[in-house]
């Protein structure tokens, strides 16, 4: 081998550790979601009010919504992306973050079960965000369809005159329409009343509806927004 090619050989070997090693990022969040619009709208205004108060790293990630009709796809793809995410991204993430709903696919249980051997934390909900959304205001533990809390939600976005009166997928402020009255204090109480039955060693989330755990992820944010 010529002092050329050994040159080279040496340089590409230090390129290829350099992706190789990457830093540990104390209080660094990497959140990716299944929906493209209403989930990361709504971890993005935290992470600005965060950024603002506390600065640190929070990264999120929207992915576009997984269709399962005629596309083959599931709520597993998800861990895929977050696995090359991961893979990609410069740094190490402290806490990897995946947030998504049941809505009909068959393999929820499977996929939050995967996401957890695999070292993530899993913000699920059943059936969708949307009754996530609902906690921010009332208690409830009817089982409804994702449609019927879309519609009690566009009751509540006209009662209280948020947005354009209606629930909508795509508003950019929605996480600050939902401080109202104190609403994020009041959906993670909601929540943890209504999953402090929920055990995951006994419960199937797919059968624990509605339910939700994204109020963990939540609590744990809103730990730099309490600070002093």
């Amino acid at each position: 081998m010529g002092f050329d090619d050994l040159f080279k050989k040496r340089r590409e070997d230090r390129k290829k550790r350099k992706h190789a090693y990457k830093i540990p990022r104390a209080n660094s969040f990497l959140i990716v979601t299944e929906g493209e619009r209403t989930e990361p709208l709504y971890f993005r205004g935290m992470q600005k009010e965060i950024c603002e108060k506390a600065g640190g790293r929070i990264d999120v990630i929207g992915i576009p919504y997984i269709d399962i009709c005629g596309e083959g796809c599931s709520t597993g793809k998800l861990l895929e992306v977050t696995e090359r995410i991961v893979k990609d991204a410069k740094i190490m993430y402290q806490n990897i973050w995946v947030v998504f709903d049941k809505d009909d696919f068959l393999d929820f249980d499977k996929a939050i079960q995967d996401g957890i051997d695999k070292g993530y934390k899993v913000a699920w909900s059943n059936q969708s965000f949307e009754y996530w959304i609902f906690l921010h205001f009332y208690y409830s533990d009817s089982a409804l369809h994702r449609d019927d809390w879309n519609e009690k939600l566009d009751e509540i976005f006209k009662r209280y005159e948020l947005g354009n009166g209606k629930y909508e997928k795509n508003y950019e402020d929605i996480y600050h329409m939902l401080k109202y009255n104190d609403g994020i204090n009041t959906a993670i109480k909601n929540a943890r009343r209504r999953m402090a039955d929920f055990n995951g060693r006994r419960d199937k989330p797919s059968e624990y509806d509605p339910g939700t755990m994204v109020y963990r992820l939540v609590e744990e944010l809103k730990v730099y927004l309490d600070e002093d």
